[in-house]
């Protein structure tokens, strides 16, 4: 059973483990991490700062109580109306077995139920059809394209925004 709860500094070593790939990591992720490998240390300190905010609120998917995807969600808006993801990434080993949907589909029930947001975005790369499909399957929709947003070495990627309106 798929559980989203708050992050724990106890999940860091396997979100971590499946960062291995710089390039897949870069491609599943459209947030910026500056420092590249990641570690579990930078991890965490990177959410310390966080831990007393409500914003970004970093989450853990589960199935049965084994760490099996993470995310963030933050407030883009004053008003705290709007909700952006950012930052989700599923177990390499269990891609595509509908993890990220899971993910994705408690996430924005979260949102919206217990948040109060009105609406959700995030940003996918356009290379990334697996994501893009993903995304599409738990209800955001395409709003627009970024050029270039992101390099990595000589390639160049543009990026998708979606959304969801409540």
């Amino acid at each position: 059973m798929f559980c989203l709860r708050p992050y724990k500094a106890c999940d860091a070593e396997k979100i971590v483990s499946w960062t291995g790939d710089e390039r897949a990591f870069r491609l599943w992720s459209a947030d910026r991490f500056d420092e590249y490998p990641l570690t579990a240390e930078g991890l965490n300190a990177h959410y310390d700062s966080f831990a007393y905010s409500e914003s970004p609120l970093p989450f853990t998917l589960t199935d049965n109580g084994e760490v099996c995807g993470h995310m963030i969600m933050r407030y883009t808006d004053e008003a705290r109306k709007t909700v952006r993801f950012g930052f989700v990434i599923v177990d390499n080993s269990r891609r595509g077995q509908g993890l990220g949907k899971a993910m994705l589909t408690l996430a924005v029930k979260y949102a919206f139920e217990f948040l109060g947001a009105d609406k959700l975005t995030l940003g996918v790369f356009t290379t990334n059809q697996s994501a893009l499909e993903c995304y599409k399957a738990a209800g955001f929709t395409e709003c627009g394209t970024i050029k270039n947003a992101f390099a990595y070495g000589d390639e160049s990627w543009d990026l998708t925004e979606m959304e969801i309106i409540r």
